[in-house]
């Protein structure tokens, strides 16, 4: 570690207690299998046969696929209508992921392999990396992500999905639909952050990377307590911590960028 970078460090001791449930987890998420049904199943529900028919494996381990991705609350089943026949329709269950679930491992496994994140236990930390790198590449095609950290806000998650994306608090004087889906819109408790109608900064993608920019903000921004020049994009990295605003009325986020493909 770069002994000048004073971004926080999370140590979680390789004990019994502390491990077993992120060892569960990440056996859930280290099937290739079970990251193809996250994925076919990201726009719409469908039935346990229809993701047998995907995945090309037995209806009996699809189900048992499913049960495992349920125990972990990323998908949920409910009735729904299967196709017609000439037997008519016939009620089945549907598969479908949780709102948030997605964004929920991408939370879980950012918080524990990034921000300096220390897991005394070297096999472990291989296997989260490992399922976190796959996850990314075969499920958010290389996405990146921002995690909010403390506040109001704390643990959601925005995914990057455009080369331009601006960050900012609620303004509830904007008429609805006038910030994009792809905003990173924070509560408006966040009171020291900037309005995103004139956004406190943006994200943008150029062709060696993500980068940062704070666009004129009152309280400014911080990258791993660096004060940024107003103005003037910064390339960013995985695992970095970006600050809008200091103290409690400002936002910390955790920035989660994949490796190049």
């Amino acid at each position: 570690m770069d002994p000048a970078d004073k971004s926080p460090t999370i140590v979680v001791e390789d004990t019994e207690d502390s491990l077993d449930e992120l060892s569960e987890y990440l056996d859930v998420l280290s099937s290739s299998a079970r990251l193809r049904i996250v994925k076919f199943l990201e726009k719409k529900p469908r039935d346990a046969r229809a993701i047998s028919h995907e995945i090309e494996t037995s209806y009996e381990n699809t189900k048992k696929h499913l049960d495992k991705l349920m125990s972990i609350g990323v998908i949920k089943k409910e009735a729904g209508l299967g196709s017609p026949t000439s037997k008519g329709i016939h009620p089945v269950w549907q598969y479908s992921l949780v709102p948030g679930g997605l964004e929920s491992i991408i939370r879980n496994l950012g918080l524990f392999s990034n921000t300096r994140v220390q897991i005394i236990g070297g096999e472990i930390s291989r296997r989260l990396e490992s399922v976190k790198n796959t996850l990314s590449k075969e499920v958010l095609g290389n996405v990146p992500a921002v995690i909010i950290l403390g506040g109001h806000d704390d643990g959601k998650t925005f995914l990057l999905r455009n080369d331009g994306v601006r960050v900012g608090r609620s303004d509830p004087e904007r008429p609805a639909g006038a910030t994009g889906d792809s905003d990173v819109e924070i509560s408006g408790s966040y009171t020291a952050v900037t309005r995103i109608s004139k956004p406190h900064g943006r994200f943008l993608q150029r062709k060696d990377g993500w980068y940062y920019e704070d666009c004129g903000s009152t309280g400014g921004s911080m990258l791993n307590n660096a004060r940024l020049e107003r103005n003037t994009p910064v390339q960013i990295h995985d695992g970095d911590l970006l600050e809008l605003a200091k103290g409690p009325a400002g936002t910390k986020m955790l920035l989660i960028i994949p490796k190049s493909p």
